[in-house]
């Protein structure tokens, strides 16, 4: 069950996510010798590590077509039809977040444009091993490609027998991806960093992954771009009484089974509601497997602050600035308006997490430990580069040459004066 903190007499006090603060010495130490080593081995060292990490003896990295091809045709009939839905779903949400070029007309025949062109080449990581996470596959690779990224090179972890999460395989084979690599870890972001004799070098690295992936895309980050720094996964749920108890137990656990450091909260104004949620929790989570996972989360993490009023609950969710926001209450739409930071928000009773995880269209790639405050959800944007165009005519440059010499001069910046002045006629 979850810990009942009251928030009733602090209405102006400031509550917070518990940042976790770990002491990462010697992970960045084996990150940076993996790097190193990838950087200069090549493939040599992704199968040195490879056979270290994941007990893998791996001779290509490479999946082929062959193989992914093969991953359809062998899928599940039921979960194809499933997997075509979301990424139907998932394209036309991501479709409408193209942008368009645009150009303004200045004075004198003059004009400033800006373009918008996608990077070229993209790497993603997919979370793997004992699990599969085949929407991670859809949720970073579609974006991409309505972008209009020419090359996607998607890596994932081999099991003990060598082999990628066939699931994986299959959500690359409906999406086309043909640049299948079977490697993860630290190692494959170094190889995707800097490429070896199989990977090659990307632009920029997404995709999610453990403490030891997360530190290998901060520490490329400026060799390649990167999508964040991801910490564990949240979810708030700012609900009043006329929210479904069931429903909103049902979604805290569904936040918790992530993992151990996953972060489940309500904010509520009724201490009667709160004690309903509780007692489902309870009840819900005897029938759940991962009961082990569910309990350290709920204990560790998990939280129900009870607030004065709906607005109170508003105030402390906006300074929470969660990953996932639920807003169940009788005035949705007013509490929307309110709402200053959350990465993805869901409306009512019947518009869990688990849909906007898979299905609904809008990206599960979110920021979370409150930086959606500064962030934003992945999008068609992370995948573009903009660039604007200055075209002056000679008059137009004539008429304001001196004001920017000006400006320059301000600066001491002489020669940046004198590349204005010298076009101006005498």
């Amino acid at each position: 069950m979850l810990k009942i903190i009251d928030l009733r007499n602090k209405k102006n006090g400031a509550v917070r996510f518990k940042r976790e603060q770990p002491n990462n010495i010697g992970i960045d130490k084996t990150v940076a010798e993996i790097l190193r080593r990838v950087r200069n081995d090549g493939d040599k060292a992704l199968r040195y590590f490879t056979k270290k990490f994941d007990g893998a003896d791996i001779r290509s990295f490479a999946v082929t077509r062959k193989e992914i091809a093969a991953a359809q045709k062998a899928g599940d009939k039921q979960f194809i039809g499933i997997l075509k839905e979301a990424v139907e779903n998932i394209r036309m949400f991501h479709a409408a977040q193209v942008r368009q070029p645009f150009s303004l007309n200045v004075a004198n025949n003059s004009q400033l444009r800006q373009l918008y062109r996608p990077i070229e080449k993209v790497g993603v990581y997919v979370p793997g091993g004992k699990a599969a996470y085949p929407s991670t596959v859809l949720m970073n690779v579609i974006p991409a490609q309505v972008a209009g990224v020419k090359e996607i090179h998607l890596v994932s972890p081999p099991d003990k027998n060598g082999n990628i999460h066939p699931d994986v395989l299959l959500a690359a084979s409906l999406l086309g991806i043909t640049n299948v690599y079977c490697v993860g870890g630290a190692q494959a972001v170094a190889a995707l960093a800097f490429g070896t004799e199989t990977i090659p070098a990307v632009d920029k690295i997404v995709g999610p992954g453990n403490i030891f992936v997360a530190t290998a895309k901060k520490m490329v980050y400026g060799t390649v771009g990167i999508d964040s720094f991801a910490g564990p996964s949240e979810v708030v749920i700012l609900a009043d009484n006329s929210a479904d108890a069931t429903f909103v137990a049902s979604d805290l656990l569904a936040q918790a089974e992530h993992d151990e450091r996953a972060v489940p909260v309500l904010v509520t104004p009724s201490r009667s509601f709160a004690g309903k949620v509780n007692k489902e929790i309870k009840r819900l989570m005897s029938e759940l497997p991962r009961k082990n996972i569910l309990e350290i989360s709920l204990r560790n993490q998990g939280r129900i602050y009870l607030v004065a009023s709906l607005q109170h609950g508003i105030n402390v969710t906006n300074e929470l600035a969660p990953e996932h926001l639920e807003i169940i209450s009788t005035k949705d739409e007013a509490v929307l308006k309110k709402i200053r930071h959350a990465g993805s928000i869901f409306l009512g009773n019947y518009s869990p997490v688990a849909i906007g995880d898979y299905f609904a269209g809008p990206n599960h790639v979110l920021p979370t430990e409150g930086t959606a405050r500064f962030s934003s959800p992945l999008s068609v944007d992370d995948f573009i580069k903009k660039s604007s165009v200055i075209q002056y005519s000679q008059k137009r440059l004539e008429d304001v040459a001196e004001h920017a010499a000006v400006f320059a001069e301000r600066e001491g910046l002489s020669a940046h004066a004198l590349s204005l002045r010298i076009r101006k006629r005498n």
